[in-house]
């Protein structure tokens, strides 16, 4: 992309409402814009300091935002190959390897999103946020120890040299030419696993990959093989309990029943009033040409709205609202709110 292609996006990123900014992270780590949303990660990052950096450039302004992850094993499988084809010495990818292994169990653990980044940091949070996922829909855990031996007898009776969508074929009984070949379909472990669909062995094969019971073969194309801890649990010596990973929501449905909105969600009634100033907000920062934070946060747009303020005293008694800006724009503000009309 030209240069003063980049530099046009960064300044509507930075001045407009309403802008998704698609970029890689090198453009958000130089971003300082507070009213930023959510971050949405399609990559896994490297570290769970790295994911904490990234997501901290959402809700500077304190107001709720959202950070939102998806991965998929063959990121770990990635990843892993870039940090033992980097060069650096052993040490040091000894250490790389565990931040990533961290990442992997924070994204596929059941307590508290907080508890456990403060955890990285050696800061203890006693109180489960609130907020993230893991709170508003606690996830369910079950006794997976059976999947688990199917599907490390799985990776052990093909060789310990395939792939996880060859394996989640073998155990779903899939009838193709290549599992016929390869003489798969003449194994104890096909068909073993049709109970379960295709997103329930990836999730089972994954979690046993975070729990450090596989092993990803970097030089054979993230081909799975047992770790030494899936011993005792093929001898039945060990239980594994998983996550029951929750039904996708297709884009557009509403948030699933149990999941809160966010704290600061504005009540229908006050909404015309807040998007009525949001309109203001945008035009005056068009016309000084600056970031709309700059003239107000939406926390303060918000104030406004809830409580509605019919005169300049009553408006400079709102956080936010300073000598200057009152002088300023405080006439606007109320002939919007007045135009926005009043709660019925």
């Amino acid at each position: 992309m030209e240069a003063a292609e980049r530099a046009g996006n960064q300044r509507r990123f930075l001045r407009e409402d309403g802008v998704v900014m698609v970029a890689t992270i090198a453009f958000g780590m130089g971003i300082d814009k507070p009213d930023v949303r959510f971050v949405a990660h399609l990559d896994l990052p490297r570290s769970i300091e790295g994911y904490y950096q990234e997501t901290g450039r959402a809700g500077r302004d304190g107001e709720p935002a959202e950070a939102w992850l998806c991965y998929g094993l063959g990121d770990v499988v990635q990843l892993r190959q870039m940090i033992e084809q980097s060069g650096a010495g052993e040490e040091r990818r000894w250490l790389e390897r565990g931040k990533l292994d961290a990442l992997l169990g924070y994204c596929e653990s059941l307590r508290c999103r907080r508890q456990m980044l403060l955890a990285a940091f050696g800061e203890d949070c006693p109180q489960a946020c609130g907020n993230c996922d893991n709170c508003l829909q606690p996830p369910r855990s079950r006794d997976g120890t059976v999947d688990a031996q199917k599907a490390l007898s799985c990776v052990y009776r093909t060789g310990q040299r395939y792939g996880i969508g060859h394996l989640v074929d073998v155990l779903r009984g899939k009838d193709s030419e290549r599992i016929r070949q390869l003489g798969h379909d003449r194994l104890s472990t096909f068909g073993i696993g049709a109970d379960l669909d295709e997103r329930g062995w990836k999730s089972v094969f994954r979690q046993l990959v975070a729990l450090g019971l596989l092993d990803v073969d970097l030089e054979g194309y993230g081909s799975l093989y047992l770790a030494p801890a899936a011993r005792p649990v093929l001898r039945g010596e060990q239980t594994v309990r998983l996550r029951e990973d929750p039904l996708p929501v297709r884009a557009g449905r509403e948030r699933r029943a149990g999941m809160t909105p966010a704290p600061a969600a504005l009540a229908p009634e006050h909404r015309p009033r807040f998007e009525a100033l949001r309109a203001l907000r945008a035009d005056l920062a068009r016309a000084q040409a600056v970031p709309a934070y700059v003239i107000f946060h939406d926390a303060t747009l918000r104030a406004i709205a809830e409580r509605q303020p019919e005169s300049l005293d009553e408006l400079a008694r709102i956080g936010g609202i300073g000598a200057a800006k009152l002088e300023r724009y405080g006439r606007q503000i109320l002939e919007a709110l007045e135009a926005a009309g009043a709660d019925p």
